[in-house]
C-alpha cells in the first residue's frame, strides 16, 4: 500500500494555492494518461496540484516539473492539475485496492458529440489508485479502462448526459515485480475492485462538487 497523500500548496501569483503530494517508500511501477509521467514506467511521487480557473498556461509539463521541484520531489514521477480544490480529495478502498479521487465536473462534456471546440479547463476529474499486484502492460492498460467506465457510470448517474471532462486523468500504480496479473478488466479480480472504488469515489465527490462552488478560484474570489 502507498502512504495517503499529504495535503500542502505552494505560493504563486500572490497566493497559496492547494496541492496533494504521495510521496512514495518504494518505487511503484505506473501507467498514467497525465500530461506529466504519462505513460508506462517507473514512478516514486505524485502531484495533483489545484490552478485557478483562469489557468492559461502552455506548458503544464513544465509548470508541475516547477511544482515538483518546489516540494523537493526528484526522479520520475506523476504531475496532474485540476481547477478543484484538491483538500476536497476522495478516497476509497475495495479490498486492497485503495484510489483517490479529486471531481471537477464544471465543464462535463460528451467525447463523442458534434461541433466539439476546445473548451474550458476548469474542473477535471483526476483518479490515482493503487494495485498490491504487479499488472501486465496489458492490464495496466485495462485498469485505466477499467476506472474510466467506472467514472462515466457515475457521472452518468449524477444526472450529467456525460463521459468526464476534457481534461480528466488517471494514474494506476502497482508494485514493480512479483507475480503478474494479467487482466484488470471490470470483470477480473483487480479490476472489479478498481471499478467499485472508482465508481464509490466519484459518485461521492461529484455530488459534493456539483452541490458547491465548481472551481477552487471560485471559492477565493477574482485573483
Amino acid at each position: 500500500m502507498i502512504a495517503e497523500p499529504v495535503p500542502g500548496s505552494r505560493a504563486e501569483q500572490g497566493r497559496d494555492i492547494p496541492l496533494l503530494v504521495w510521496r512514495l517508500a518504494e518505487p511503484a511501477l505506473a501507467i498514467s494518461s497525465a500530461v506529466l509521467g504519462g505513460g508506462i514506467g517507473p514512478c516514486g511521487w505524485i502531484v495533483n496540484a489545484t490552478v485557478p480557473m483562469s489557468y492559461d498556461r502552455d506548458d503544464p509539463a513544465a509548470h508541475l516539473r516547477e511544482i515538483a521541484a518546489g516540494q523537493g520531489l526528484t526522479g520520475p514521477g506523476v504531475g496532474l492539475l485540476t481547477g478543484v480544490d484538491v483538500a476536497d480529495v476522495v478516497a476509497a478502498d475495495d479490498g486492497e485496492v485503495r484510489l483517490w479521487a479529486t471531481v471537477g465536473l464544471s465543464s462535463p462534456i460528451q467525447a463523442a458529440a458534434p461541433g466539439r471546440e476546445p473548451g474550458p479547463h476548469a474542473g477535471t476529474v483526476n483518479v490515482v489508485a493503487w494495485v498490491p499486484q504487479r499488472l501486465s502492460d496489458g492490464a495496466l492498460v485495462n485498469a485505466v479502462a477499467t476506472v474510466t467506465e467506472a467514472k462515466t457510470q457515475a457521472i452518468r448517474e449524477l444526472g450529467l448526459a456525460a463521459t468526464g471532462t476534457a481534461t480528466d486523468a488517471v494514474a494506476v500504480l502497482c508494485p514493480p515485480a512479483g507475480p503478474v496479473a494479467s487482466y484488470a478488466g471490470p470483470r477480473a479480480p483487480w479490476g472489479r475492485r478498481l471499478a467499485d472504488a472508482a465508481y464509490r469515489a466519484i459518485l461521492d465527490g461529484g455530488a459534493a462538487n456539483l452541490a458547491g462552488p465548481p472551481s477552487w478560484s471560485d471559492r477565493q474570489g477574482p485573483g
